[in-house]
């Protein structure tokens, strides 16, 4: 998260170390944690934490084995009472040292902004700049902004280790740290240090953990307090923002411009659509969701028409109004003559009352400030946003444009945004549950007795077979199975929602592990049944509301993905519903399953060849693909800084259409601040128009470069996916390693998500989530599924004298490290793994397995190919220092390791008694207590392991 930038505009002389506020921020948040430790805990119990931070620093230094020994002697001795402080209060110093990392960011970005620099990196503006450089027109630029879908799709999942509560306390924190960048008055700084002092210790007693698995309605709530706190404002602000870069770049246009009016970024969410492996989720769910989204967002028109309200006072008796303007308030239900000669107060207490009855109409059941008198709800957003367009266009005819701006064009802004849905709700179920559905339909129909044991070409037949009949399978009068009847109470949901709250509001249904066509054809045929394919038999014309979108998730999958694709759009029913869709179709491409069956090189070479094998296939179709990315917080769930992540992707992949998913804790890193969310939504919008419109070289040495570097990646490909495979799926003992050497059985007890940390119950690693496994192997330090692979196989490649020399091909790689951003992407990715990897931490968790011969036998292997990896990348970059070109990271990450490290030495030694107890059938709950806080600190210290 951090990046250029200094100190703000009233701030003292910028001092010659830029990190000095922050020092000095983390140094008064730990002060103040301190002396709420006293306070509450006592003296002992800070020396405790003080000597165990001391130790554990010794242990990093100089890898003393003394210390080693001492620390374990220390922890051993600690009561269980004292254990839960000390494991509390690391773990609240990670949060805390979070915060002011995040503070100083912004902080250095304003003093950027208001030196007057240059354009950032990441910027819109620095977008347009190079695009303007490079002869992109301003038409262009404006057809980029009115056909773009740039999507955020937020989702749950089981490494959400934060409380709601705890985020507000720390937002509190954030806000008054942000206070004293502020030239203050002794007497306000020593309130606010006052309030600091108070928030800290509201934060030490208040519960960090859930004593309660958390709820599908609870994960819903957690995300919508990122609304209120970030996208409500910040969207639509960066619109206004991208507004302006625009006209400054591009001044006097390229002839007549129509203005920028689409909502070309858009929220979407899992939370609560999401069927695949949580049983929580149904029809009532889905609903429940929506009502909440929607009073969500009508809670926030209500008060900005009520504020506006109070702003425009406007009087017809020192300005005119226009007709349309007259009109509307002449509909408001107020006749106070206080106000006779206010029309704008009129109009907007009319909308104010219409908004009224459609949150009432939506699920509102509490509005806090009543209406003046009854209006009609508004039959959809579109004619909330003509009523305040028609105040826009009244007041910028009539000298009231410097009225508009401040808020009334932002909530113009964000009612096109967000509509009365707020944000999309992606329906997901897995391919295995719609053949269930629909043999279950057939067999009692009397059309196909066992439709799951036909072959794929006879499912595919008999599919579309089905959709050209007029009648339907389902009858009332027949009993199914639950299983049925669920799926299909869940399809009816959808159409009743899209009915409601508008076609926004739903309009993707996304398949799970999809191997095949009939997986896809299954689900519009599910749609048929439920009213949501219907076909108008005379004109042979069929409609679909929901868009089918594949998800290719493991190798096996992605390498068949664009296959798959191809006989799917040559069928005529498809290829009318995609006509009807604007010739487009999304494809989603996960990126966790792929990087737990194949590894970390592997999965991002099937990726980037199954979209390059994509592209290929719709142009050939005539279909403009839009790519949606399953991207997790870890690197080996394709995690990572997103502007560089789509700037790698390969060329014609992006073409202004993109979603991705915002997964677990990454949410809160990213948007529990609303200034740097909002930079983190201009990353994505930069980052996008640059890859969608940056000319591309057309250069046949360059092209005959390319080949000759994804030829390597090919090769460096299967080398690293026997070396993953042979540790992970082929060696005896490695299952049983893995879930003695990491926290994954605890992890599974966690109250985090809603759902089951795997999606059988077994210790298998192949039914095993890909979200807990790596999860896990952020807890214990090693983060394998991030680097695992690498170092085997570029060893193996250099070292194969059959074909190049060595000093050949390592120049090659260097040279593709130089000049290919996907290898370039890579490799960055990769060093920030290694730079969070600790092997002698992890050494710990490895004293965990019991059968010493494979402890040994396995934890070498490991710790082989990690100094075999570090070798070559350093081979490759040059760079004997981790991070060497993100000194900011590399010195937060160190710095944080002194009050990380010791977490991890507890979190051992609490599995160790945890382990021991549960061998006598015994539970000791302030034992599990102190893992599960372990667990949330590590995760708060490392910021990007779910």
């Amino acid at each position: 998260m951090l990046n250029d930038a200094v100190a703000p505009e009233t701030a003292a002389p910028v001092p010659a170390d830029k990190d000095a506020p922050l020092k000095e921020d983390i140094r008064l948040l730990g002060r103040l944690l301190g002396d709420v430790l006293r306070e509450q805990e006592g003296d002992a119990v800070f020396n405790v934490v003080e000597t165990i931070r001391q130790t554990s620093v010794r242990f990093r230094r100089e890898a003393d084995a003394d210390a080693a020994l001492e620390l374990d002697a220390m922890l051993k001795e600690l009561s269980r009472e004292q254990t839960i402080s000390v494991v509390r209060a690391f773990s609240y110093f990670s949060h805390l040292a979070n915060i002011a990392e995040d503070q100083h960011h912004i902080r250095r970005r304003r003093a950027h902004l208001l030196a007057g620099s240059p354009a950032q990196k990441g910027s819109v503006s620095f977008a347009l700049k190079k695009l303007r450089a490079a002869g992109v027109p301003r038409k262009t630029v404006d057809t980029f902004f009115q056909d773009a879908l740039i999507a955020p799709v937020l989702t749950a999942h089981p490494t959400e280790v934060q409380r709601k509560s705890i985020l507000d306390a720390e937002h509190d924190i954030a806000r008054l740290l942000a206070e004293r960048d502020l030239p203050l008055t002794p007497k306000e700084r020593h309130a606010n240090m006052q309030l600091l002092r108070s928030r800290v210790s509201t934060l030490w007693q208040t519960r960090m953990l859930r004593y309660s698995k958390l709820t599908v309605a609870d994960e819903i709530e957690n995300a919508l307090s990122y609304y209120r706190i970030t996208f409500l404002r910040e969207l639509p602000g960066l619109y206004d923002d991208i507004e302006d870069d625009i006209a400054a770049e591009y001044p006097n246009g390229d002839g007549t411009i129509e203005p920028i009016n689409a909502a070309y970024v858009q929220m979407g969410s899992w939370i609560g659509g999401d069927r695949d492996g949580n049983p929580n989720v149904n029809a009532g769910t889905m609903q429940h969701a929506l009502a909440r989204h929607a009073t969500t967002i009508l809670d926030f028109y209500l008060d900005e028409v009520h504020t506006l309200g109070a702003e425009l006072s406007v009087s017809t008796l020192m300005v005119g109004v226009s007709g349309e303007l007259q009109a509307l308030a002449d509909q408001s239900p107020d006749a106070s003559p206080h106000r006779s000669d206010e029309p704008y107060r009129r109009a907007l207490i009319g909308i104010y009352a219409r908004l009224a009855a459609t949150a009432r109409a939506l699920g509102a059941t509490n509005i806090l400030r009543k209406e003046v008198g009854p209006a009609a709800a508004y039959p959809d957003a579109a004619a909330f946003v003509a009523d305040l367009r028609t105040i826009v266009a009244s007041l910028e005819a009539h000298h009231g444009a410097a009225l508009v701006r401040p808020r009334l064009a932002t909530l113009a802004r964000a009612a096109d945004i967000f509509g009365f849905h707020l944000a999309s709700l992606d329906m997901r179920q897995t391919s295995d549950v719609h053949e269930r559905v629909l043999a279950d339909l057939f067999a009692k129909s009397g059309v196909a007795p066992d439709y799951a044991a036909l072959a794929e070409d006879a499912k595919e037949a008999l599919l579309l077979n089905e959709l050209a009949q007029p009648r339907l399978l389902y009858s009332p009068y027949i009993a199914y199975d639950a299983e049925t009847d669920s799926e299909l109470a869940i399809l009816r949901a959808a159409r009743d929602i899209r009915q409601r709250y508008g076609a926004r509001a739903i309009r993707n249904y996304i398949i799970s592990h999809t191997e095949t066509v009939s997986d896809l054809l299954e689900v519009l045929l599910l749609q048929k049944e439920t009213g949501l394919l219907r076909t108008d038999w005379h004109a042979g014309e069929s409609t679909c509301e929901l868009m089918v979108i594949p998800l290719f998730e493991t190798i096996p999958d992605l390498q068949r993905a664009a296959g798959i694709m191809g006989r799917v759009m040559a069928l005529p029913l498809v290829r009318q519903l995609i006509a009807k869709q604007g010739q487009l179709q999304e494809v989603m491409l996960g990126y966790s399953d792929s990087n737990k069956d194949g590894g970390f090189l592997t999965s991002n070479w099937e990726l980037y060849k199954a979209e390059l094998a994509l592209v290929a296939d719709f142009r050939k179709a005539g279909v403009k693909l839009r790519l949606f990315h399953g991207r997790g917080g870890t690197v080996g769930r394709g995690g990572g800084p997103s502007y560089e992540a789509i700037l790698a992707q390969p060329p014609g992949t992006v073409n202004g259409q993109i979603r991705l998913t915002e997964q677990g804790e990454i949410i809160a890193s990213k948007f529990s601040n609303a200034e740097i969310g909002r930079r983190n939504l201009e990353l994505l919008v930069a980052a996008t128009l640059e890859a969608s419109l940056a000319p591309q070289e057309v250069n046949p040495a360059r092209n005959n470069q390319l080949a000759r570097f994804e030829g390597v990646m090919a090769e460096l490909s299967n080398l690293a996916y026997k070396a993953y495979r042979d540790l992970v799926y082929e060696t005896p003992g490695f299952t049983e390693y893995f879930f003695s050497a990491t926290p994954i059985a605890e992890i599974a007890e966690l109250n985090l998500g809603s759902r089951p940390a795997s999606r059988k119950a077994n210790q298998r690693i192949e039914d095993l989530r890909a979200i807990p496994w790596g999860f896990s192997w952020g807890q214990c330090r090693l983060l394998l599924p991030g680097w695992f692979g690498f170092g085997s196989a570029i060893h193996a490649w250099i070292n194969d004298g059959e074909t190049a020399s060595k000093d050949d091909k390592i120049a090659t790689l260097r040279t593709m490290y130089a000049q290919w951003p996907f290898f370039a992407t890579l490799l960055s990715n990769m060093d920030m793994v290694l730079a969070k990897t600790d092997l002698a931490i992890a050494s710990r968790y490895a004293e965990l397995v019991a059968d010493q011969g494979l402890r040994e036998r396995i934890y070498k292997r490991i710790t082989d190919e990690h100094g075999t990896t570090l070798q070559c990348l350093e081979l490759i970059t040059g760079n004997t220092e981790r991070l060497a070109g993100n000194p900011l990271l590399a010195r937060s990450i160190q710095n944080r390791f002194a009050y990380l490290d010791p977490l991890n030495h507890l979190q051992v030694e609490l599995i160790k008694r945890n382990r021991a107890l549960s061998a006598e059938s015994k539970i000791d709950e302030r034992v599990h207590r102190g893992i599960q806080l372990s667990i949330n600190g590590v995760a708060a210290g490392l910021r990007n392991t779910g």
